[in-house]
């Protein structure tokens, strides 16, 4: 089967070469395009099975951030940010000359959807924001912390999947092998010297443990400005990130946002369960 994208690139202002993935949905279509924005390790490849869901209807824009997937390593660490990413990301829909969009964001994509909606308001008609909301618990932070960066490799994907598994089992109690063999594919490749290895620079974690950094502050003045604007809340039921309180208020700061707790899940829901992609469904075709 052909794949449903096309891989593209853009250059950075800083002259990196960024990937994305390019779904153009139906031809004729008049839909909305959506942009998927990946958590601090992922890739393009977190969205597969949801955007090739989502281009039968419409365009989808799935960019790697810097040091991820198939975009170039920085050679300044200090260039990740969620504040560099989103300047990216804006460098990239204004060459794709898109000004009204969906957004999905997962973990960071989320900090970076607040971020993009606080510098220029009024353009995302939904939003869906993957347990991740304007304060984030240090809990998780910590958790985080302890294993991003840690540059582990493996002999196959089999010992690949059981190492994840052994990570963050108690973030997923339920998955089996078969799902922790689909998340390693989705978060790792096969390196130079053919070990398993995560997709990701190494050297992310290093302005990542810098106060400020993972989590801008005072984003509930970012999120102010998506106040009114059709969302979905996905939240794992075991989340350490992102707390029912916040949740609450989120609610009642927007009270156009819903939301999907997904029991016996962490950080984060895949996006793959059928209550969610069924809610997103639901969401963005409401939005039109």
């Amino acid at each position: 089967m052909a794949a449903l994208y096309e891989d593209r690139y853009w250059t950075s202002s800083d002259g990196l070469t960024l990937h994305y993935r390019n779904y153009p949905g139906p031809d004729g279509g008049s839909k909305l395009p959506v942009l998927c924005m990946h958590g601090l390790t992922r890739n393009a490849r977190d969205f597969g099975a949801l955007a090739e869901a989502l281009c039968a209807t419409r365009p989808v824009i799935v960019p790697e951030m810097r040091g991820r997937g198939m975009s170039d390593y920085a050679p300044d660490s200090d260039t990740y940010s969620p504040l560099t990413y989103v300047q990216d990301v804006e460098k990239l829909l204004a060459e794709l000359e898109i000004d009204r969009f969906a957004v999905v964001g997962t973990s960071m994509g989320g900090l970076m959807t607040m971020l993009m909606a606080a510098g220029k308001p009024g353009r995302m008609s939904a939003v869906v924001m993957n347990d991740i909301g304007p304060e984030v618990q240090t809990a998780g932070l910590a958790r985080i912390s302890g294993y991003v960066g840690q540059g582990r490799s493996y002999p196959t994907w089999i010992h690949a999947a059981r190492g994840l598994a052994e990570a963050h089992g108690a973030a997923f109690p339920k998955f089996n092998l078969d799902q922790w063999l689909e998340m390693a594919k989705r978060t790792m490749v096969v390196s130079q010297n053919g070990r398993i290895v995560f997709d990701y620079d190494m050297a992310i974690a290093e302005p990542f443990a810098k106060p400020g950094n993972a989590a801008p502050p005072n984003l509930w003045l970012a999120f102010e400005a998506l106040s009114g604007v059709p969302m979905l809340l996905v939240r794992g039921g075991l989340s350490d990130l992102i707390s029912p309180d916040t949740v609450k208020q989120m609610g009642v700061r927007n009270p156009k946002m819903t939301t999907v707790t997904v029991p016996d899940a962490g950080h984060a829901p895949t996006l793959d369960e059928p209550e969610v992609r069924a809610a997103i469904l639901a969401l963005l075709d409401g939005a039109e």
